[in-house]
């Protein structure tokens, strides 16, 4: 834990590969419930709650339900936390959901996207009625063109009264991009973040959104160590002066900015690469070639795909891990499946520093709320 004076309990949905989770752990939440529709991404987040001592309490308590979040009950579907969950008692319900309805790499049709799951998030808020909500998705989502959504969406929330059983509605204290960039992540990657705390919690206490937390850090300084790995095969031979420049070519221009967003791609196309023509371009200019996912070596050993990995005339190509590396994911998470499978939880991801600011900004406030409660 980091501070707290008890267990703050989340749920999450369209949890990926961990991203949220991971940067909501660090801030001191305990998953009850990680939801995801990706079958990869599920496996991920099993093998990675199995393996890593940090996790013990999820690896006891947490349901990792690889399902179709339109048909996620937490009364009928949790086993492990079965016997932890209590509507109304759940701190925090946090999701990364869609954001092909509101991106502008689509066509932006809100609501109107049959992949919109903000209904779902606002029924599942109402079912489980947690103390805070969290919602994460990208900045196109705060265009003028929402506006009327969004004021929908806050509306429904603080409407959400069920006076009855003493559980009333939401106040929603932020609604706010935040440039992944400025929490020292080695990347552009804005994201749109809805806060909102049950009003019986909040009453007059005062949420503090994070504030920028680390300096920033260039693609050279976050790779610099994997990239030397890369290279170090052919430190000597035949190769070793094209891979010493490869490395001081690609070096003198990483070192200039922070990358481009990564993005996933999408199943219905071929393989995974960093974008669009202008990510592209924007990656080039860092020296690296954005027109595919390179082969990890294996035991530090040639994979036989170096020509186009990494001495292509563009410049190397990412790694799964050092795309992972660019998203903030800690150098210990594995992701599970084909390198495309990987690298797509990789570029969908939440970058987990932005995630664990956010989070120790609500636990703050819980914090401040569970002490008011237990001090009467």
């Amino acid at each position: 834990m980091t501070g707290t004076d008890r267990d703050y309990t989340s749920i999450e949905i369209c949890a990926g590969a961990g991203g949220q989770a991971i940067g909501l752990h660090v801030a001191g939440f305990r998953h009850l419930a990680l939801i995801e529709i990706d079958k990869y991404a599920a496996a991920t987040l099993r093998e990675n709650i199995e393996v890593h001592p940090k996790w013990d309490w999820e690896r006891d308590n947490c349901d990792v339900l690889c399902k179709d979040v339109l048909e996620f009950d937490p009364e009928r579907d949790l086993d492990k936390s079965a016997g932890l969950y209590r509507r109304g008692d759940v701190d925090l319900l946090a999701g990364g959901v869609p954001c092909p309805p509101f991106s502008h790499a689509g066509k932006q049709l809100g609501e109107d996207d049959e992949r919109d799951l903000f209904p779902r998030i606002l029924d599942l808020a109402e079912l489980i009625r947690p103390r805070a909500v969290m919602i994460e998705n990208v900045r196109g989502l705060m265009d003028a063109k929402f506006n009327d959504y969004r004021s929908r969406i806050q509306a429904q929330l603080e409407d959400m009264e069920l006076t009855d059983e003493g559980l009333p509605g939401y106040k929603v204290v932020g609604w706010e991009v935040y440039e992944a960039e400025k929490f020292g992540v080695p990347q552009l990657r804005p994201r749109s973040i809805l806060v909102a705390f049950r009003k019986d919690v909040l009453k007059d206490l005062k949420y503090e959104a994070p504030t920028p937390s680390a300096e920033r850090l260039t693609v050279s300084e976050a790779l610099e160590a994997t990239m030397l790995e890369r290279i170090a095969p052919f430190r000597t031979g035949a190769r070793a002066a094209q891979a010493q420049q490869v490395f001081e070519d690609w070096k003198a221009a990483a070192d200039k900015d922070v990358a481009p967003t990564l993005v996933g791609g999408s199943k219905k196309h071929g393989g995974a690469d960093l974008g669009p023509s202008r990510a592209k371009k924007a990656w080039r200019a860092l020296g690296v070639s954005g027109m595919g996912v390179a082969n990890a070596p294996v035991n530090g050993e040639p994979t036989g795909t170096e020509d186009r990995d990494l001495f292509g005339a563009d410049g190397p190509m990412l790694t799964v891990r050092q795309a992972a590396i660019i998203q903030g994911f800690p150098v210990e998470w594995n992701f599970t499946g084909g390198k495309t499978a990987q690298y797509r939880q990789v570029g969908n991801a939440f970058p987990p520093p932005v995630a664990q600011a956010i989070g120790e900004s609500i636990i703050e406030v819980l914090k401040a709320d569970h002490k008011r409660r237990t001090s009467r």
